[in-house]
Formats: C-alpha cells, structure tokens, sequence
C-alpha cells in the first residue's frame, strides 16, 4: 500500500488508542521523535491520518476502508501514468524488434536460397521430416539428395510425391527414406522437420516461392495437411 515500517507502526498506534500528539505516537510506535512528525506528515499526504487545527497537534487516523479507497486511487493514477509513458515511450522500441528479431515467416527465393535453408531445417531435426513433392519441385529434391543421405538415424524421413512413379525413381536411393508414397496430383507441397518447422513450396512449373515459418499455428496445419493427403497417396 505503499507504507513504510515506521508508517505501519504509528497508524496501528493510532487505530488502537485514537487521538494522541506526536510525542505520545512516537512513544507507543517506538519511532524515534527525531522521525515521528516526517512519519506523520507522510501519512497525511498518503491519506491514513488526519490532525487538529489547533496547538499542541493531535493525530487521528482515517478509517481504513477510506484509507484504503484513496490508496487505490493514487495507485490507480500512477498505474495511468505508468501505461501512457509505455505507450508512448517503451512500445514503439518493443514493435521495432522485427529488426534484430528471428521472424516468424522468410520468404526465399532461388534454389540455392532455398537449398541453404533446407540444408539448416535438416541438420537441426531429430525425430521426423515429410516432405511433399509436387512435380515442380523434383529439380529441388533432387539437389537435396546430400541432405536427405547425411540424415541423422533418429530421424525418420516420409516422402510423398506427384506424377508417375518413374519420374521419382531416384528416390530409391536415398537409405533414410521410411515409406515413399504417390498420387497424381498435388497442389504445392512442401518440407515439415518435427512439426516445428515447415517450408512450403508454391508455383506452378517451378519452386519460384518458398516459404519458411515456424510459426506454431502455420506449421501445424501443414503437417494436418500432409497427413491428410498421405493417408489418401499409394505405396510406391
């Protein structure tokens, strides 16, 4: 409530005995004399003591709900004063992070882009990868054949692709591959390392726009996604 030890004190004197003088107070609340009239004069601003007009001075204290009630409201026009300097002062350096910040969605352009960031996607795995391979993405999954080899053994890698079965036979090769599906269309695809991270390839002839988020509500309804088109592709 914003009182000190020693306001503590002499207010609980005050409640327990009424009107007394400054003398009598700092007897009762053992604050020393040298303090008492700083300790009540403090009280008074804060609203939990009242005094006489007249010579010698007694105090008396505010009842404690009314006390109470001015306490929450100084509080309450601190609490304005604290939020108006935030706003105008703390926020705009909080929405200028972008700057120094990992973002939440890259967009990559290129291949070598987009390899770089696959390279770094695969390395930090651990458990599971799925990729979705539309047919204008096989150029890219082909030059991800080094990545997919040098795999970690924990992880275990899903691959679902479009087109014919031949277009894809290179696939084989790769020893981390669990199951290889296909089916004969597939709009878009993409790349989910352990439901953390997705990278979603979009275009029509080639992987012109990639997009990378680890965003946790992007990447889950990629991974939904996929599965839901896994369940409906063919065992190659």
């Amino acid at each position: 409530m914003g009182l000190n030890a020693y306001e503590i004190d002499a207010y609980i004197v005050l409640l327990e005995g009424g009107q007394m003088t400054a003398m009598e107070i700092s007897r009762e609340a053992s604050v020393p004399y040298s303090k008492i009239y700083e300790v009540l004069n403090s009280l008074k601003q804060k609203g939990w003591v009242k005094s006489s007009e007249s010579r010698p001075f007694k105090y008396y204290p505010v009842p404690p709900i009314e006390a109470m009630a001015s306490a929450k409201l100084r509080i309450e026009d601190k609490y304005q004063i604290w939020e108006s300097t935030i706003a105008e002062e703390l926020q705009p350096l909080y929405e200028k992070r972008e700057l120094v910040e990992r973002p939440d969605v890259l967009i990559l352009r290129g291949q070598q882009a987009v390899l770089t960031k696959l390279e770094e996607v695969f390395n930090k795995a651990t458990k599971e990868i799925m990729i979705a391979a539309p047919e204008f993405a096989r150029a890219i999954i082909a030059s991800a054949d080094p990545l997919m080899s040098g795999l970690k053994k924990t992880v275990s890698l899903k691959l679902m692709v479009a087109g014919k079965t031949e277009d894809w036979v290179f696939l084989k090769k790769f020893p981390g591959v669990s199951e290889l599906r296909v089916r004969d269309h597939m709009f878009g695809g993409g790349v989910i390392a352990d439901g953390k991270e997705a990278m979603l390839f979009l275009g029509e002839d080639k992987p012109s726009l990639v997009i990378w988020s680890n965003h946790i509500g992007l990447v889950g309804f990629a991974r939904e996604y996929f599965q839901f088109l896994w369940d409906s592709s063919a065992k190659a």
